[in-house]
């Protein structure tokens, strides 16, 4: 049995964030019912990235949905919001990423949600929270993460900001959700009351730099400047970075530099031994290990280095992670069966209950599938 087998979770929202909440709470067991408007559903069915398409709809929605039944309704509609409002007087938890005021409109807001079911636990993602003069920008990941500095910690000094190149502030925004979910569930076991939890894509991206920020705060008020060489973290000292060598990268965590020296047997590097000059040389000590490691191979460095135990790993690509005993022994991909009986594989769920691993072949449904089974007039 799952732990969260007996509760039912409504997911009303779209694109990412809220989706990848209700998708973890779906991998640990609730029934989750995906709620769409009739015509097109979450937008993310149309939202095509590298040109995959899966029974109609963007590869992108199925990976998102997997694991979910799903129902459509039209929320302006009278007899369908009566409709939704009776599945919500059965629900245990309730997401949607609506802006602000947009819930309150339609006459699902908390409070009014709260007046029929008491005990339900009310989740919602925003891009830059309830109030302020950011809450009605699109709540859109790459632009949290510019509007929150975050791009300035990527890449080198002399270039321009780097984003992270995935949706790095959804999922997280989607996880801290279903934190909050949780710790409400846990409460609610014991006060038998809901609760309203709130996540934005804004606070969730400055949480992530919690490190960098304290260290902004403590010191004096400029922006912490990149390496010029290898920059892996704007507070780092060296060898912390990725180097490249004669048939690839590798990466190169904490490690004084005197045992380096000693090891890959460089007095230029031996130079700089002193550890208290780790950070403010960090630049000039990289470069000299930069061009020592140029014309080395990965596996002629990592077998002086690993045995020494020196933090240091290949950098892989996909096709050659897959390879790797290292990723098959994690069991980490699941094949997932669509709504059109077409077969995808997928990462599952990385959270292990008891020693299993938690795997669902159900796929994402079809818009309104399930219609005949949630909705009774």
């Amino acid at each position: 049995m799952k732990p969260l087998e007996g509760l039912r979770v409504l997911d009303f929202a779209q694109f990412l964030a809220g989706p990848a909440a209700a998708l973890r709470l779906a991998d640990l067991g609730a029934e989750v019912i995906k709620v769409e408007r009739p015509n097109g559903g979450d937008l993310c069915r149309g939202l095509v990235v590298a040109d995959q398409m899966l029974d109609g709809d963007s590869l992108l929605f199925h990976t998102i949905n997997r694991n979910k039944s799903g129902v459509s309704a039209d929320l302006k509609d009278p007899v369908d919001l009566q409709r939704v409002k009776k599945l919500i007087a059965t629900a245990d938890v309730m997401i949607h990423n609506f802006r602000p005021g947009v819930m309150e409109k339609i006459g699902l807001d908390f409070q009014t949600v709260k007046a029929l079911n008491p005990r339900i636990i009310y989740a919602s993602v925003t891009g830059y929270g309830s109030k302020g003069p950011w809450v009605k920008k699109p709540g859109q990941d790459l632009l949290v993460q510019s509007l929150t500095g975050m791009p300035w910690l990527s890449g080198d000094s002399d270039q321009g900001p780097v984003p992270v190149a995935f949706a790095v502030l959804d999922i997280t925004c989607g996880n801290h959700l279903s934190q909050g979910i949780m710790a409400a569930l846990l409460r609610r076991s014991v006060t038998g009351q809901g609760a309203l939890v709130e996540v934005d894509l804004m606070s969730s991206s400055l949480d992530m730099q919690f490190e960098m920020i304290t260290s902004y705060l403590a010191g004096a008020p400029t922006q912490p400047e990149r390496c010029a060489v290898a920059n892996a973290g704007v507070n780092s000292t060296a060898p912390y970075g990725i180097y490249k060598v004669r048939d690839g990268h590798i990466a190169i965590a904490m490690a004084p530099i005197s045992k380096l020296a000693d090891l890959l047997n460089s007095p230029t590097l031996a130079a700089f031994g002193d550890p208290f000059i780790a950070f403010t040389k960090r630049d000039e000590i990289k470069a000299v290990l930069r061009d020592f490691l140029l014309p080395k191979s990965a596996r002629e460095v990592l077998d002086v280095l690993e045995p020494a135990d020196i933090w240091c790993a290949e950098v892989l690509d996909w096709p050659r992670m897959m390879e790797e005993e290292g990723f098959k022994s994690l069991d980490a991909l699941q094949s997932v069966t669509s709504h059109g009986g077409t077969q995808m594989q997928t990462t599952r769920c990385p959270i292990r209950i008891d020693g299993e691993v938690l795997t669902s072949t159900k796929g994402a449904p079809a818009l309104g599938a399930d219609n005949a089974e949630y909705f009774t007039d």
